[in-house]
């Protein structure tokens, strides 16, 4: 033992000192990163990254962005998919130099400094805090659609209790999240490629679509009709802010390298994985919506496959397939809902145990879950039941660019931690994994342009809530934030706290090692 508290080991899952090149960096082993079980295992990685991508984005923000922009949104949803695959490259390459799981939060300390990491950390807050309003909203939306219900409990009460189930899963274990996660992604995925397989019976056969008398049938005409800019160019890249929203989350896999026993060889082959099924679920999904019905008959607030379905009017022993859909699309919301206070909680302890955020937000449950930060997500996510009591109609749209503003804010900096890498690489101060981000770095600088320019599109495109959203909101939070550097900067001691913090941890004193996180500003 006295071995161990003269010269901190290396924190489990991290490389081993050297093996990442000349000269591993200072911050090599951080602190944040001990105290969890190695339990999530390459399925698990797969799906958490699939499951948190893919959730009330496509099945409920999908509809109103088809109506909108009818064909086009196809190249939306392509051109920030191939964004969205830089940034998981960029970070995959970053989780293979050193596993961790403050992810893009360690990486910023790292290669940017304290100031990056405080950014990264309480924007990917701000990402999920509002991403787990609109999922508690879909839910409630979703369960709202039967009378007995919606009868029974209003919108706000529904947006509740889904959040609370979801925050009982994440503190039992990291190993019951990762299982929960599994099956809640594979109903999911299950469901998407049956969706397909519907549609393309339908297309293929030109079967009779009929409601109410009205009679179409799918296929090219549907698009040929209206043209691929049936309202003009302009919704294409208007929307792609909700585009990007529905994309988020893939940077999840980050985080989950740090609960993975052999993170190096699971993470490039989940990488890899999760980008090309989302590309095909999600540009697949949208195409065969459109061949099926014409896009203005799908309806902001109700799910795009909810209304195929209810139009096919299928029925399985007399349950309508829309019913069952919904149930699916329940499960499939509460799947991202999950993985958002997951990471949260590991990414806000991340920053407790550097100092940048309170220090109560590093303390660890017996089950090694970081309970604090899961929480005070969940807290966060209390703002959403009161906005559903208030404005039940609106409140999807209303937390959707709120939540951009995170995601914009995150990515960006992962792709800035990154181009610092690969600076450091040819400098020769560390060598860069075999998982590499080609054309590195001129599709980091591609990926950021890319975002100012959404950021742009937000600020003075045609949508007056997104406008004000960000208009509004985004001085405040950039205020709170700012304000809050201030608050903690003088609490930062990230050289000290990284060797006395990890002996800490591995003699079993968290409590001690989440002050010695918060270093005392008393003279």
């Amino acid at each position: 033992m006295s071995s161990l508290l003269s010269e901190p080991a290396p924190t489990s899952g991290s490389a081993a000192p050297g093996a990442n090149g000349p000269a591993d960096a200072p911050h090599s082993r951080d602190a944040g990163d001990t105290g969890y079980a190695k339990h999530l295992k390459n399925r698990h990685i797969q799906m958490i990254g699939i499951g948190g991508a893919i959730g009330s984005g496509l099945f409920l923000g999908s509809a109103g962005r088809l109506h909108e922009a009818g064909p086009s949104l196809i190249f939306s949803y392509a051109i920030c998919g191939a964004v969205a695959m830089i940034v998981v490259r960029a970070l995959g390459e970053m989780v293979l130099h050193r596993p961790s799981s403050g992810a893009f939060v360690s990486y910023s300390r790292e290669f940017i400094g304290e100031k990056a990491a405080y950014a990264a950390g309480w924007f990917h807050f701000i990402n999920w805090g509002f991403t787990v309003i609109a999922d508690s909203t879909a839910i409630a939306g979703f369960l709202i659609f039967w009378k007995p219900i919606s009868d029974a409990l209003p919108q706000w009460a529904l947006a509740l209790l889904a959040l609370t189930i979801v925050l009982v899963i994440n503190l039992i274990g990291v190993k019951w999240f990762g299982e929960m996660e599994f099956w809640f992604s594979i109903i999911k995925v299950v469901t998407i490629i049956a969706f397909m397989f519907v549609s393309i019976f339908f297309i293929v056969t030109s079967k009779d679509l009929s409601s109410d008398g009205q009679h179409a049938t799918a296929g090219l005409h549907n698009i040929t009709d209206s043209g691929f800019f049936p309202n003009g160019v302009s919704p294409m890249f208007m929307l792609m802010s909700g585009v990007i929203f529905a994309y988020a989350s893939m940077e999840l896999i980050g985080v989950a390298a740090g609960e993975t026993e052999n993170p190096r060889e699971v993470m490039p082959k989940a990488a890899r994985a999760v980008v090309w099924r989302i590309l095909v679920f999600y540009i697949g999904t949208i195409t065969l919506m459109t061949l099926l019905l014409p896009t203005d008959q799908y309806k902001k607030g109700e799910s795009p496959f909810v209304t195929v379905l209810d139009r096919v009017g299928f029925h399985i022993g007399g349950v309508h397939m829309a019913d069952i859909m919904s149930v699916v699309l329940i499960s499939a919301v509460a799947s991202s809902m999950n993985s958002g206070l997951y990471s949260t909680g590991r990414v806000l302890r991340s920053m407790a145990m550097a100092g940048t955020a309170p220090r109560y937000l590093a303390k660890m449950s017996k089950t090694q879950v970081p309970y604090w930060g899961i929480f005070t997500t969940f807290a966060f996510g209390l703002i959403g039941v009161g906005i559903n009591y208030a404005w039940p109609s609106d409140a999807f749209e209303m937390v959707l660019e709120l939540a951009t503003l995170g995601i914009i804010g995150v990515w960006s900096i992962i792709l800035i931690s990154h181009l610092m890498m690969v600076r450091k690489a040819k400098r020769g101060e560390l060598e860069r994994p075999d998982f590499k981000l080609k054309g590195a770095p001129f599709l980091n600088i591609f990926g950021l342009l890319f975002m100012a320019a959404v950021l742009l599109l937000i600020m003075f495109g045609d949508d007056p809530k997104a406008a004000k959203a960000v208009y509004i909101g985004g001085p405040v939070l950039a205020a709170l934030m700012v304000g809050g550097w201030f608050l903690v900067r003088g609490r930062i001691n990230s050289e000290a706290f990284d060797d006395e913090a990890s002996r800490m941890q591995l003699t079993g004193n968290a409590h001690a090692a989440a002050s010695a996180a918060w270093p005392s500003t008393r003279p």
